[in-house]
């Protein structure tokens, strides 16, 4: 057992200086890492970095600079690897309680602000989630919209995204009059 721990050790470069950890040892640490960053990740949830909300890439940003730490020695292997266990087992936590008590979902996650409703932009709403007309409009042309007055709704998600919800076509209703040439058009929204 003994001899196993050793060349463990040896091989990932436990106890040695950040400056003494050769090539081979820092691919191997790479590997390590990799290898259990993704089995944390997947514990985690699987709609973690898919669609991250500042929620989930705050856990990124934590997570890659603990896990790079370990790699590169500049901090201890296994501990570092721990606390990258701790920060996935909170968010999990935080993602679980958030699922059952909406007001902490929106403490965490925030909530959606309706940015457009029937045509008409809500300035109001625009200004607190801090979204500029121009803004809005690039989101529009992503979504092949080029007016907000195509949208019947129009929602900022905790995301960051922008949905939305087109108006249908008005549907055109000919009428023609027997004997005569008079015609209506109905349109039906």
């Amino acid at each position: 057992m003994d001899a196993l721990s050793s060349l463990f050790r040896e091989a990932l470069g436990l106890g040695l200086d950040s400056k003494e950890i050769g090539l081979a040892q820092m691919a191997i640490r790479a590997a390590v890492v990799y290898v259990v960053t993704v089995a944390f990740v997947r514990l985690a949830k699987k709609r973690f970095m898919s669609r991250a909300s500042a929620f989930d890439v705050i856990l990124g940003i934590m997570l890659g600079s603990i896990v790079s730490r370990a790699i590169t020695g500049n901090a201890p292997f296994g501990p570092a690897l721990a606390a990258s266990a701790a920060l996935i087992a909170m968010h999990w936590l935080f993602s679980f309680v958030a699922y059952y008590w909406h007001g902490f979902g929106i403490a965490v996650k925030g909530q959606p602000r309706v940015l457009i409703r029937d045509g008409a932009p809500d300035r109001n709403a625009m200004r607190r989630a801090h979204i500029t007309e121009h803004d809005l409009h690039e989101d529009l042309r992503t979504e092949g919209l080029d007016s907000p007055v195509k949208v019947r709704e129009a929602r900022l998600e905790r995301s960051g995204k922008l949905s939305v919800v087109k108006r249908s076509d008005p549907k055109i209703v000919e009428v023609k009059v027997e004997g005569g040439v008079q015609v209506v058009r109905l349109e039906i929204a």
